[in-house]
């Protein structure tokens, strides 16, 4: 039995659907698969560090790669959001020099997820910014969710495929300081502090999220809005028409 035969089938018994969501910080790409899956799906995160606030419905505190080589094939679906602190071109081009005379390093995992995603025999989904080694089959925006913040990101998809959805025009500017000038616009800056960056209730509005405090766990997070369109862009492939469960 193929993986897509087997999804197929667990949907229309509504036996659980079996998740993972690697380096899940608080939960926003697990919220949004949570209501693209519907409630009957069984979510698990992976994180290298304790995450007090997170959203699914069983966490496992370790390395996210040990964690997909041992356990990864229990799963029907996976996703990762490997850290993107050394992916972006400013740390692998301007601050690279900087970085390395300062001793700073970043984890660089998206190679070795991929080998580990890809003996899994599983579909994955792997995350990231522009820059970053992931392949760019799917960019997601904030603004084709009506979201208050921009955050482009893009998604690798293994065992799978989708249409990219057009990417609408900008309404505006992001909030805030730039080059000592300040400009007002309908996004906010979810990263960092200062210079006119988003509070903590301002990034709980502007990506959907209203479960956790955290201020730097808010930042990292994705909106679950993003992840909603990729779960449900997923079942469309196994059962077109198929409407889920909310």
């Amino acid at each position: 039995m193929t993986q897509r035969t087997a999804i197929g089938r667990l949907l229309a018994r509504l036996d659980p659907i079996r998740v993972l969501d690697g380096c899940c910080c608080i939960g926003g790409a697990t919220e949004g698969y949570r209501r693209a899956f519907g409630a009957n799906c069984h979510i698990t995160g992976v994180d290298i560090e304790p995450q007090p606030d997170y959203r699914g419905d069983a966490f496992h505190h370790g390395d996210v790669i040990e964690f997909i080589r041992a356990h990864g094939h229990e799963f029907h679906f996976i996703h990762i959001s490997p850290p993107c602190q050394g992916e972006g071109a400013p740390t692998k081009g301007t601050n690279a020099a900087r970085n390395a005379s300062i001793g700073r390093t970043y984890p660089r995992l998206i190679a070795p997820a991929r080998a580990a995603l890809l003996a899994t025999g599983r579909p994955y989904v792997m995350e990231n910014v522009a820059g970053s080694e992931v392949r760019k089959d799917l960019r997601l925006c904030g603004e084709q969710f009506g979201l208050g913040v921009l955050m482009h990101r893009y998604f690798e998809l293994g065992g799978w495929a989708t249409v990219q959805p057009a990417h609408p025009r900008h309404r505006g500017r992001v909030r805030g300081w730039r080059h000592g000038r300040y400009f007002e616009g309908p996004y906010v800056a979810a990263y960092g502090k200062g210079g006119g960056k988003a509070s903590v209730d301002e990034i709980r509005a502007a990506k959907g999220i209203d479960w956790s405090n955290d201020h730097f766990r808010l930042r990292e997070a994705l909106p679950p809005a993003y992840t909603e369109w990729i779960g449900r862009a997923y079942l469309a492939t196994l059962a077109p028409g198929r409407e889920v469960a909310a």
